[in-house]
């Protein structure tokens, strides 16, 4: 591998596929109940679902700049070219971090050949475009040409998510308790997706089999060639409904390549079990 992938846990792949291509792992770090953990590495994002159900609110943030410091420094010392693909700067101060520890570490190094790309993505739609960026290293492609894809992947990821109770996101702030209380009652989805690398809310749906309809929709609406892609679906803790939506999407568009994953801690902690997220592509490559 010419060009080594460098990403972080929000990306949603398991530490195993890091492992298994050899890629530099980066956890965002999680705090529950008075301890620190790392995402992915001493934390497992099942045990953060099972506390939030359980009236525990965790607390996350970025990445640690020192072990950053210690991988890019080792970037350097190896003369090794490399391209990270961050957590949205929008949702994480990971990113920021990680061009000023580049910098830190150019003034010592200054032949430090390393990438650093916004994303503007969360969860599985950052995990396939990682994925895309690790298939072209394997085969040998310049840093050049993985930069180019990657843009475009970011570029053009839809991203759509649902969260099953309202109350994880009012515990976050990101909604207030009277608004979590009312759709509760009500049996309100809300439905979101990323704009601009912000989750910011896009329609509020009333019963699962009606939210399921929107998104299909919403795919007809963005998607392109969906029968060619590849669907990434992640889950809180929601293995059925995941599945559900895998079904109906493979009936509607044809689709066949699906990747499924647990959406992690660093997420996790913020949008709450139950919580589905969506991606596909609105544009193809030429």
């Amino acid at each position: 591998m010419n060009v080594h992938i460098l990403a972080d846990s929000a990306s949603d792949l398991p530490y195993s596929y890091f492992e298994q291509k050899q890629l530099p792992y980066i956890p965002l770090l999680v705090h529950l109940d008075g301890k620190d953990y790392e995402d992915g590495l001493t934390i497992q994002s099942i045990s953060v679902y099972d506390a939030m159900r359980n009236g525990s609110v965790p607390k996350t943030s970025q990445a640690s700049p020192e072990y950053m410091h210690k991988l890019f420094t080792q970037l350097a010392e190896e003369k090794k070219q490399g391209v990270y693909i961050a957590f949205s700067s929008e949702l994480s101060g990971t990113y920021n971090t990680a061009v000023m520890i580049r910098n830190e570490v150019k003034e010592t190094y200054p032949d430090l050949d390393l990438e650093i790309i916004d994303s503007k993505c969360a969860s599985l739609g950052y995990g396939l475009v990682v994925k895309v960026a690790a298939n072209l290293a394997a085969k040998g492609a310049k840093k050049e040409e993985i930069v180019k894809a990657v843009e475009f992947h970011c570029t053009h990821m839809e991203s759509l998510f649902t969260v099953d109770e309202l109350e994880y996101l009012a515990r976050g702030g990101r909604i207030s308790k009277a608004s979590a209380l009312v759709g509760g009652l009500l049996n309100i989805k809300p439905l979101l997706h990323v704009e601009e690398g912000k989750l910011v809310p896009l329609d509020k749906i009333r019963g699962k089999k009606k939210l399921l309809k929107k998104v299909l929709d919403l795919m007809h609406e963005r998607g392109e060639k969906l029968q060619q892609q590849t669907i990434g679906i992640s889950h809180a803790d929601d293995l059925e409904t995941a599945l559900e939506w895998k079904e109906a999407i493979s009936q509607e568009f044809g689709a066949t390549h699906f990747e499924i994953e647990m959406i992690g801690s660093a997420i996790g902690a913020h949008v709450g079990p139950g919580t589905i997220a969506l991606f596909f592509l609105n544009k193809l490559p030429e």
